[in-house]
């Protein structure tokens, strides 16, 4: 799953479609090297990004994933869905935020269900 996820993470860290990707397994990650140090055999199967264009396009994002299993995916409507917009930003939990946990599956088909919905939203 480290592996799959550090794919996963380097596919979206690439493209355009993504405003920001939070992955330590990246190299440019700003805990990349306290990764590297503290765990060399691969850091974890999360990923966190955003998907720019408010919680409608996010929400909609979501809804074209036929791999991929929503569950807490979308921390501000989901986990902390009680809070405004403002609260959310200054708790760290921002509307483009969406969480991503990878598995085994094979990580060409986590990004080509990530891809397909993407598509979908543009």
């Amino acid at each position: 799953h480290c592996a799959n996820a550090l794919a996963v993470a380097r596919w979206l860290d690439a493209d355009s479609r993504i405003s920001w990707v939070s992955y330590p397994g990246l190299e440019g990650d700003k805990y990349h090297a306290l990764a590297e140090k503290y765990m060399p055999n691969g850091t974890c199967g999360v990923i966190s990004f955003g998907v720019p264009g408010g919680r409608e396009k996010v929400s909609a994002f979501l809804d074209h994933l036929k791999m991929v299993s929503i569950c807490t995916l979308y921390p501000a409507c989901t986990t902390h869905r009680q809070l405004t917009d403002e609260q959310l930003e200054e708790a760290g939990v921002g509307i483009d935020l969406v969480r991503l946990s990878c598995g085994i599956e094979n990580a060409a088909d986590i990004i080509a269900d990530l891809d397909q919905a993407l598509a979908s939203i543009q």
